[in-house]
């Protein structure tokens, strides 16, 4: 799978796990995750790399689940691209 098409699955996933009321386009690469959305919490996070890891087939193990993959939405398309490719 394309870099694009991680990052728009990502976003989507994103909007309709956090059920935001955003388009695709309006979530960048440099959009803030932690502590812009208050839906963004330890449960949704659980919901997002749940989801993440059925769409994509891996699994993230605990210890790659650092607030430096969830600080932006480009950080975290990015942690899904590396999964995806090892």
């Amino acid at each position: 799978m394309s870099s694009i098409n991680i990052s728009q699955t990502v976003r989507q996933q994103l909007i309709e796990t956090l059920s935001l009321d955003l388009t695709v386009d309006e979530l960048t690469h440099d959009t803030p995750l932690l502590g812009n959305f208050p839906e963004f919490d330890s449960m949704a996070i659980v919901s997002v790399i749940t989801g993440l890891e059925e769409t994509f087939g891996f699994t993230a193990e605990d210890d790659d689940l650092t607030a430096e993959i969830f600080e932006t939405v480009g950080s975290l398309v990015e942690f899904v691209a590396e999964k995806t490719q090892s």
